[in-house]
């Protein structure tokens, strides 16, 4: 049986031309924006430290405290966050004459002024998601262990993957909510996470942690159903194979999110009721009745 090497498959034809039909010209001279390799380079990078090198390194090392580069990198993370919500919501999820469709919002690839607005947006979220990698970095030189999760993990490493097919192809439009919800989350994340770096004295009125996981799992809830609703709609000129991606990872990390708020905060929840049920055992006499004082003379 003989091969023609020179027929082409159409299938692969039909994905190199959906991806070259689709290149977002108006980003492609920008910073890690052209090419992916420059980003997996980073990642591998990124992935080889904080699995590999970085543990080893610090095996028989104390951990860094890092106190004042933490203070520093959560401000910076806190504003650059605020900066993105800001234009996420002047460049079309807010209100006014330039506001999206949140039915059915087409990428426009132009060049005026709101639609340049939501490409740099996005163009920036995929810069922030880069700079996010170094929650990781600083996780393994505090010996954070517990907090490099494989969740953790699968979240940092995808999303940088995630805003560059943004970025490249789809800068503007339908998928952008994602990034403009996620901002304001980011907001508060790190806000938390800067008030806890400021050391014990602030971080006995910080009870607030697990709502912003219970936050995290509203957005991507929010997500699901706003990409999946595309599927229904056959006149709208959003590419639907990237609705159903982005439907499926909203859906994946709804799952994942919900199954670390269960293990972490149930679980602290039946530990504290043990607690104060055996606190109550303790000072109950055998016929239900409190326990007198033990006098010391």
């Amino acid at each position: 049986m003989s091969h023609n090497f020179n027929e082409t498959n159409p299938f692969m034809d039909s994905i190199v031309n959906f991806f070259v039909e689709h290149e977002d010209m108006r980003t492609k001279s920008w910073f890690l924006s052209n090419n992916p390799g420059p980003l997996f380079t980073i990642l591998a990078t990124y992935l080889y430290f904080c699995l590999y090198a970085g543990p080893r390194y610090m095996r028989d090392r104390k951990p860094f405290e890092l106190k004042t580069t933490m203070i520093v990198y959560n401000i910076f993370q806190v504003v650059l966050s605020y900066v993105l919500f800001h234009e996420g919501y002047h460049g079309g999820w807010g209100f006014g004459k330039h506001q999206y469709n949140y039915k059915c919002q087409p990428v426009t690839y132009g060049t005026d002024t709101t639609s340049m607005r939501m490409a740099r947006a996005v163009w920036l979220y995929y810069v922030a998601k880069i700079t996010e990698l170094l929650d990781t970095v600083f996780f393994v030189l505090r010996k954070k262990d517990r907090q490099i999760s494989f969740l953790h993990m699968y979240h940092h490493t995808l999303m940088p993957v995630c805003a560059f097919i943004g970025v490249k192809y789809f800068a503007g439009g339908h998928g952008t909510l994602l990034g403009f919800i996620n901002s304001f989350i980011h907001i508060v994340m790190y806000a938390y996470y800067l008030l806890a770096a400021m050391g014990p004295r602030i971080q006995k009125y910080l009870w607030w942690k697990k709502y912003i996981t219970v936050l995290q799992i509203v957005q991507f809830l929010i997500i699901f159903v706003h990409t999946i609703q595309l599927q229904f709609q056959p006149s709208c000129d959003f590419p639907k194979s990237i609705g159903a991606l982005l439907t499926f990872n909203a859906g994946l990390f709804t799952y994942m999110f919900s199954s670390f708020y269960v293990k972490n905060y149930k679980k602290e929840q039946k530990i504290a009721a043990k607690k104060q049920l055996k606190l109550e055992e303790d000072t109950l006499d055998i016929n239900g009745n409190t326990k007198a004082p033990i006098k010391v003379d």
